[in-house]
């Protein structure tokens, strides 16, 4: 009896971690939009600290990351138990912002600020530069920017993540909540960790490659390191911008009746049209997405814009 019972306590528990994997893997999906963004960010964010002092801020950001799950994760779960109705309208809340930074940083690329990026940047290689500059205040700095940068992600990922599991036990929601949390962080913090070091290793191999008895591979797999290091980036904030609007406008589609709705039947009716309909019945749904996200965006820049307008002191003539 004690062995059966074991047996049916092993099968239970392969059974729970089976159903987390699976809801953890949908979960993961729906929050993967958040990361190449995320990723571009915290990368960002470390641009202009020294170069042997990459990986200690990487490391310090992910420990103020953590704390903020250890913050974020109760309280999703909290909202879950008592106040489930407001999960629905936080998720569109956090939509709002995707969809506001990603209009953000494309008009950003369309009309860029040339005075406000040339003064971004001498502030960093200043920093970098100039023994003067206090680098302890300056990585302080930069430290806490992206540990509160990484609170509104980490939010909105929890939420989505959240959002994903709503109909399953709060014991479920936890472990898959937490789950995704953690390997999130894990995930996310060790490949900025790699990403900011991608040029320190094309320089290593550079190096070895001009040593006595360097090979010349070496020194091409160096310069192709460095080439494709500031590629990446543009590549992760380019497919992260876009991310944000097919996250962001998801959720709304997913989120609001009709428009959820609407997506459905136009998904159904272009799958009827022959040939092509089965691909653009698949298609049909993202670009609808991106189209709210975006529209989603607009009008969020444009309240932000009056609000501010309106709250602005008034000069006197």
């Amino acid at each position: 009896m004690a062995g059966t019972s074991l047996l049916t306590l092993i099968d239970d528990i392969a059974t729970l971690l089976d159903d987390v994997a699976v809801m953890s893997k949908v979960a993961a999906k729906k929050t993967a939009g958040v990361l190449g963004d995320d990723l571009a960010v915290n990368a960002e964010q470390v641009s202009g600290v020294k170069a042997d002092r990459e990986l200690p801020v990487v490391w310090a950001v992910a420990k103020g990351s953590f704390k903020n799950k250890f913050i974020l994760v109760p309280a999703a779960l909290a909202i879950s138990a008592f106040i489930p109705w407001l999960i629905t309208p936080l998720l569109l809340l956090g939509a709002c912002f995707l969809c506001y930074e990603g209009t953000e940083k494309v008009l950003h690329w369309l009309f860029p600020h040339k005075e406000e990026d040339k003064k971004t940047h001498d502030e960093l290689v200043n920093a970098v530069s100039h023994k003067e500059v206090d680098m302890v205040a300056f990585e302080q700095k930069k430290i806490k920017g992206a540990i509160r940068t990484d609170f509104i992600l980490s939010a909105e990922i929890v939420v989505i993540a959240l959002g994903t599991v709503q109909a399953v036990s709060i014991q479920m929601q936890a472990l898959v909540v937490s789950t995704i949390a953690l390997l999130i962080t894990f995930g996310v913090y060790g490949l900025v960790a790699a990403i900011v070091k991608l040029d320190d290793a094309g320089l290593f191999l550079l190096d070895k490659s001009e040593q006595p008895g360097g090979s010349k591979i070496l020194g091409l797999l160096g310069k192709g390191l460095l080439s494709f290091a500031p590629k990446l980036m543009k590549t992760l904030t380019i497919v992260g911008t876009v991310a944000m609007f097919l996250v962001g406008g998801g959720i709304f589609t997913h989120g609001v009746p009709f428009l959820h709705h609407f997506t459905e039947e136009s998904s159904a009716a272009f799958e009827h049209l022959p040939s092509m309909g089965y691909i653009l019945g698949e298609v049909t749904p993202i670009f609808i997405n991106l189209g709210v996200g975006i529209v989603v965006g607009l009008v969020v820049l444009g309240v932000v814009h009056t609000v501010q307008k309106v709250r602005a002191p008034k000069t006197a003539n």
